[in-house]
C-alpha cells in the first residue's frame, strides 16, 4: 500500500477538514493575518474540498471551467505571486490552468496545518528536518515518545484498518528519503506495540545511504529488521525466515546486508553467500494493489518541465541499475546501488512496457535511472518504433557528446518528452574537478540537439562546490541565463553542494579543499558538516539564485544585471554575454564510420514517374514525395536509383538486424558509382530533415 496518498485523500475532503478547522480554533493556534483569512473562509474551503479533490484526480474534468474563474477558489497567501495567466497557460491551457489554481489552493490549507494544526506536515515530506543529517537518534527518539499529533492518528487509523483486513506476518515499511522516515518510525513503533508477532523490517534509499554506520539499538524498539541496497534477496531470506524457521533465531540464520539487534547490541548479518539476483531477473514491477485513480496530479510551477514530476501518472522502471559514468566526486558512487553498473536488455525492457501497460491502462513512463546510457536509450527507441507502441517517456542523463541530434530525433519519435541532467557547475574548471566528463559547450550543443527535437530539458545546479569562488559562481549563473535565453534550457534548480560520507569528497576531503567535522555516528551517517578553506560563504548566494531561476523559466530578468537579483555585493560576470550563443556556432564534423547505423523513420513516399531529356534521349524519373506530421519534400531521381532507394529504406526501418553506413555504401557501388557523391547530393540529405536517421 501507499500509505501516502491513502493519508492525503483522508485528510482532505469534507469530513476531516472540518476537524481541522476545529483543533485549529481549540488550539488557539490562528495567530497570523494568513491563517485568520483562511479560517475566515472555512466554509468555502470545506465546500471546494472534495470536488478539487476529485478534478485532481482526473474524474472531475469539467470543473476545470470553474476553477478557472476568479470567484470560485478562496484564496490566500500562495496566490500573493500568482503567475500571468496568459503567459504560462493561453487562452485555451484550461486544465492545466485549472491544476496550478487548485494546487494554490492545497498549498494553501497544508500552510494552514503547518501553522495550526501540525508543524510537521508537508504533502511529500513529513517532520523532514528529524531525519536530516541526524547523526544522533535522541531528537527522532525524543519526537517518537510525544502524544501522537493530528496526522499521526489519522496515518495510523489508515494502517490498522489494512493490518485488520490482510493479517500480515511481515510487514515491509520502505523509507526512500528523509522526509518519511519519522512516518515510518510511527508505523512501526505502532506495530510491535499492538501487534507483536508480526515482524518489521525497513529498507529504502535512506537506510541504504544514510544508516550503514547504524549503532543505537534503541532503533529496534521500532523495527526487527534493516536490509541495505537491492532487497530481493535481503527480503527473501526474511520472508523464508519468517515462514519456515520458527525453530531457529535470527541470531543464528544466515541473512544478506541486513542490521537487527544481537544480545542488546546492533549486529549486521552478512553471512549468507547467496548472490543477488540479475536485473532480467527481478521482473515487472506489479502496480495492482495500489490505488492508482487516487493520485492527484498537481502542478505546483507554471513550467511544462518542471510539472512533469507531479503531473500525470507514470509507470517507474529502470534501464540500467546503477551508473554507468560512475566517477562524479560529489556522488555516492563507493555504494552499490550507483557502483554496481548492470543494464537490461531493450527487448525486455520493452516487454515490460507492454506488461505495465496491460496492467494500469498508462502508457507514460519515467525511468529513474542514475544515468539512462545513450545507447541502450537508442535500441530502446528503436524497439518501440519496431512495435508500434505509441508511449510518452522521460528519464535522467549525462549531458554527452552521444546525444546527437539524429539521436535526439530518434528518442522523440519514440515517444521521449523530456530529459533531465547535471550541469551542476557551469564552469569547465569545477566541471573537470567534478570529473563529470563534460564541459560547458558540450552541454549546450547537446541541450540545443534535444531542444531542436522538440525534447524538454531540465537541468541540475549545484553551487558551494569545494574551492569554488565568488566570481565562479557568478559566471554559472551567467551561462544558466544565457542557455535559458536561448531557450535551450526549459527548467532548473540549484541545489547546494552537500558533503556526503560516502561520496570521494567525503572518502578525501583534503584532495578537494575541505575540512569535515566529523561527529560521533550512532544513527544517520550522509550529510557531513565541512568548512571550506577557500572561506567563501556561499549561503549568500542561495536567495539570488533561486529567484533569477525562477524568473527565467519564466521567460523573464534574461536583462537584468546579475547584481540585481542579490542582496549582497557580487563580481561581475567575466563571461562575454554571447559566449553560449558562439558554442551553439560551431559545426559538429559527422565522421561516418563504415559501423555507423542508418535508421529510415519516416513515411514512405508517393511516387509519381516523370520522363527528363538528356542530350536528346528521354530518361525516366521517380518524383519521390515524402511526407512527414508537418510537411513534405520531394525528392527526383533516376528511376533506377529510385528504386534501389525505396528497397534501401523498406530495409533500413528499425528491425532487428540494422544496416550500417559501409553496408549501404556498398550495395549502392555494387550497382552503381561512387557512394560519396550520392550520399552528399542535396536530394538524399533533405531526407536526414524528412526520418533518414545517422545513429
Amino acid at each position: 500500500m501507499d500509505l501516502g496518498i491513502e493519508v492525503i485523500c483522508s485528510l482532505f475532503n469534507k469530513e476531516q477538514l472540518t476537524q481541522v478547522f476545529e483543533q485549529a480554533y481549540e488550539n488557539d493556534s490562528i495567530q497570523t493575518a494568513n491563517t485568520t483569512r483562511i479560517y475566515a473562509l472555512k466554509a468555502l474551503y470545506i465546500n471546494r474540498i472534495d470536488a478539487v479533490i476529485c478534478f485532481l484526480q482526473g474524474k472531475q474534468d469539467t470543473l476545470a471551467r470553474q476553477l478557472c474563474t476568479d470567484s470560485f477558489l478562496p484564496r490566500a497567501s500562495r496566490f500573493d505571486e500568482l503567475d500571468d495567466m496568459e503567459w504560462a497557460f493561453g487562452t485555451m491551457g484550461m486544465q492545466d490552468r485549472a491544476k496550478h489554481l487548485a494546487t494554490l489552493f492545497l498549498e494553501d490549507l497544508s500552510d494552514f496545518i503547518v501553522a495550526c494544526v501540525d508543524e510537521n506536515f508537508g504533502f511529500s515530506r513529513y517532520a523532514e528536518q528529524l531525519g536530516r543529517s541526524a547523526n544522533s537518534f535522541d531528537e527522532l527518539y525524543n519526537a517518537l515518545q510525544q502524544p501522537l499529533t493530528f496526522i499521526d492518528k489519522l496515518t495510523l487509523a489508515i494502517l490498522e484498518k489494512r493490518l485488520a483486513q490482510v493479517q500480515p506476518k511481515m510487514v515491509l515499511l520502505s523509507i526512500p528519503f528523509p522526509g518519511n522516515l519519522y512516518s515510518a518510525m510511527r508505523c512501526g513503533q505502532f506495530i510491535k506495540k499492538h501487534y507483536p508477532a508480526i515482524t518489521v523490517s525497513m529498507g529504502g534509499g535512506f537506510p541504504n545511504t544514510e544508516l550503514r554506520s547504524l549503532k543505537d539499538a534503541r532503533v529496534f524498539e521500532f523495527t526487527d529488521f534493516i536490509t541495505l541496497d537491492d532487497g530481493e534477496r535481503p527480503v527473501e531470506l526474511l520472508c523464508d525466515y519468517v515462514l519456515n524457521n520458527a525453530q531457529k533465531t535470527a541470531a543464528t540464520t544466515d541473512f544478506k546486508r541486513t542490521f537487527l539487534l544481537e544480545n542488546g547490541a546492533v549486529f549486521y548479518n552478512n553471512r549468507s553467500s547467496l548472490p543477488d539476483y540479475k536485473q532480467a531477473q527481478v521482473g515487472t514491477p506489479d502496480y495492482s494493489d495500489l490505488l492508482l485513480d487516487s493520485y492527484i496530479h498537481v502542478i505546483e510551477i507554471a513550467n511544462p518541465m518542471h510539472s512533469l514530476w507531479s503531473d500525470g501518472r507514470w509507470n517507474k522502471l529502470t534501464m540500467a541499475h546503477g551508473c554507468y559514468w560512475g566517477k562524479c566526486t560529489f556522488c555516492d558512487i563507493s555504494l552499490d546501488y550507483i557502483k554496481i553498473y548492470e543494464p537490461v536488455a531493450a527487448t525486455m525492457l520493452v516487454d515490460r512496457m507492454e506488461t505495465l501497460i496491460a496492467q494500469t491502462g498508462e502508457h507514460g513512463f519515467h525511468f529513474v535511472d542514475e544515468a539512462a546510457p545513450p545507447a541502450l536509450m537508442r535500441a530502446v527507441a528503436l524497439e518501440i518504433i519496431k512495435r508500434k507502441l505509441t508511449v510518452t517517456w522521460w528519464t535522467n542523463i549525462r549531458f554527452e557528446k552521444s546525444f546527437t541530434q539524429d539521436l535526439c530525433y530518434l528518442l522523440k519519435a519514440s515517444g521521449c518528452v523530456a530529459v533531465s541532467g547535471g550541469l551542476e557547475v557551469a564552469s569547465d574548471r569545477l566541471l573537470k574537478l567534478i570529473d563529470k566528463g563534460v564541459t560547458v559547450k558540450q552541454v549546450a550543443q547537446v541541450t540545443r540537439n534535444f531542444t531542436q527535437a522538440n525534447i524538454m530539458v531540465h537541468s541540475y545546479l549545484m553551487y558551494g562546490y569545494p574551492t569554488q569562488t565568488a566570481q565562479e559562481t557568478v559566471d554559472s549563473l551567467e551561462m544558466v541565463r544565457q542557455l535559458f535565453e536561448l531557450g535551450i534550457v526549459q527548467s532548473g534548480f540549484w541545489h547546494r553542494f552537500a558533503l556526503t560520507a560516502h561520496s570521494p569528497v567525503g572518502l578525501d576531503p583534503e584532495a578537494y579543499g575541505v575540512i569535515p567535522d566529523y561527529k560521533d555516528i550512532q544513527f544517520a551517517n550522509n550529510d557531513l558538516e565541512f568548512t571550506d578553506i577557500t572561506g567563501v560563504d556561499h549561503s549568500v548566494f542561495s536567495y539570488g539564485l533561486k529567484k533569477s531561476l525562477f524568473n527565467y523559466m519564466h521567460g523573464v530578468g534574461f536583462d537584468l544585471n546579475l547584481q540585481e537579483w542579490f542582496d549582497t555585493k557580487v563580481p561581475n560576470t567575466s563571461i562575454q554575454q554571447d559566449f553560449i550563443e558562439n558554442c551553439l556556432q560551431e559545426d559538429v564534423f559527422e565522421n561516418l564510420k563504415p559501423s555507423t547505423k542508418l535508421v529510415w523513420i519516416g513515411q514512405q513516399p508517393l511516387l509519381r514517374p516523370l520522363t527528363k531529356t538528356k542530350k536528346g534521349n528521354k530518361v525516366a524519373y521517380l518524383e519521390l514525395l515524402f511526407h512527414d506530421a508537418i510537411s513534405q519534400e520531394a525528392v527526383v531521381l533516376e528511376e533506377s536509383k529510385a528504386n534501389w532507394l525505396l528497397d534501401q529504406l523498406e530495409l533500413m526501418t528499425p528491425q532487428d538486424k540494422a544496416v550500417s553506413y559501409g553496408m549501404l555504401k556498398e550495395r549502392y557501388e555494387t550497382a552503381f558509382d561512387a557512394f560519396e557523391p550520392f550520399w552528399y547530393a542535396q536530394e538524399l540529405q533533405s531526407l536526414r530533415d524528412h526520418g533518414l536517421l545517422v545513429l
